[in-house]
């Protein structure tokens, strides 16, 4: 029965994909992720000392979340039970907490519940575990690709150490390219296949950071040749390459992540900077209606007066990208962002409705002048209302000399940029005119 179980156990080994094979056995055979598994650093220390409580790893698909837990299991010799949050329940939960707590409770060493993609869980499903992993009934190991700070309870992260996964540099990609190469016994060291120098160097650079993915195109580069003594070059590599743009989750991290690069990038005036940004989000499939509203922000929030015309062909922007939709919008994108890049900044307009709207929370309300008020009905004569109103339209230099809020207030400051250069040579002329000049 033995001799039958092992030759099933190779048999189920040898049919798995090259990136499950080559998933590291030992701590040293990790790659990557040295800020927190390098030598002298936290994590390593706690698996080192056996003392890894529970902890939230979280970083982008294939930069060895899951492995990472199997290694913590097993370098400290503890029992690790596996559920995935989008197929598990509550229920499970439960299962899986009263069995360690009867392990626990008979002197067994506490389990290591590892918990794939753990911002699947609701809230509910969540709380079912803050008791057992305070007691320290159960460690847990969470892995998401989220922002935990979105996807995680506060009260779960308060009692769980954080560590964020980076992508895998290209320097460990090709070293676990070479190893999956030359390794015989789980790689594909026995096919003989030689692969061009930048044909790893590109797969390392092009599978951005993830580590199953590049393997994958390996195995499929290497599998789809017959001849034992092939030879691989870049552009077979770059045939087994799905798109480069991996898991980008429109409403998750990359969303706001990238649209924050985007409007920073424009902010900065940098065009290619904003134009790289721009591009991402659109081969990532980000909804074109999202990007033309946050041009359309901007164009007033960033630039404003500095250049009036940039609300205009945001505006415009956004009309033709609803008409005509991708794939020839993302020309319209580009035209609009590298406008609104290189266009003159202020933030004049923006500065201004928030002093405005804070006097209004904060400070006495200010009544409207009677003879600003609407003198359009019967009765509203005898009431005062529009007593002592002067049109600007009947003055000689278009300005009344009026005190229109009652108050010497000053709100909008324009630039000396763009356009409100000259709006602020006429607010100086206009502000003495209305005999606010106290500057």
């Amino acid at each position: 029965m033995d001799l039958f179980a092992d030759q099933e156990a190779d048999h189920l080994f040898a049919a798995q994909p090259l990136a499950a094979r080559m998933r590291p056995q030992t701590l040293a055979e990790f790659v990557g992720q040295h800020h927190i598994v390098g030598e002298g650093k936290l994590l390593r220390r706690l698996i080192a000392a056996g003392r890894v409580g529970s902890i939230l790893l979280h970083g982008p698909p294939g930069t060895g979340k899951t492995t990472l837990a199997h290694l913590i299991a097993s370098e400290q010799g503890s029992e690790l039970v596996t559920l995935n949050a989008i197929s598990s329940g509550v229920k499970d939960v439960r299962e899986v907490l009263s069995k360690a707590r009867d392990t626990v409770s008979t002197g067994g060493k506490r389990p290591l519940l590892f918990i794939d993609e753990i911002h699947r869980f609701n809230k509910s499903q969540q709380d079912a575990l803050l008791a057992d992993v305070e007691s320290g009934i159960i460690s847990l190991i969470g892995a998401t690709t989220s922002n935990p700070y979105f996807a995680v309870n506060a009260a779960l992260i308060s009692r769980s150490q954080l560590f964020g996964l980076e992508p895998v540099s290209s320097e460990d990609m090709q070293q676990l390219l070479r190893r999956a190469l030359t390794d015989r016994d789980r790689g594909l060291g026995d096919r003989r296949v030689q692969v061009d120098e930048d044909a790893i160097e590109y797969l390392a650079a092009a599978a951005d950071g993830d580590a199953r993915k590049a393997l994958t195109a390996l195995e499929v580069a290497v599998q789809s040749h017959a001849s034992a003594d092939a030879t691989i070059t870049r552009d077979d590599i770059a045939e087994c390459m799905t798109s480069t743009i991996s898991g980008y989750d429109a409403t998750g991290d990359d969303h706001y992540d990238l649209a924050s690069a985007l409007i920073k990038s424009i902010r900065g005036s940098d065009v290619d900077a904003s134009l790289y940004w721009l591009a991402r989000m659109l081969e990532g499939g980000e909804d074109i209606r999202f990007l033309c509203r946050r041009l359309v922000i901007l164009a007033s929030e960033d630039i404003g007066n500095a250049d009036p015309q940039s609300l205009v062909i945001a505006v415009s922007a956004m009309q033709a990208c609803e008409m005509i939709g991708l794939p020839e919008a993302q020309l319209t994108l580009s035209q609009t962002v590298a406008y609104l890049s290189l266009a003159p900044k202020s933030n004049s307009a923006t500065k201004a409705i928030s002093a405005a709207r804070r006097d209004v929370r904060e400070r006495q309300v200010i009544p409207v002048p009677k003879m600003l008020r609407c003198g359009h009905y019967t009765g509203a004569e005898a009431l005062g209302h529009g007593d002592g109103y002067k049109s600007a339209h009947n003055t000689e230099e278009g300005v009344a000399e009026l005190d229109y809020l009652g108050v010497d207030r000053r709100y909008y400051e324009p630039v000396d940029r763009g356009y409100e250069s000259e709006l602020s040579t006429r607010l100086k002329e206009i502000r003495r005119q209305l005999g606010r000049d106290s500057e």
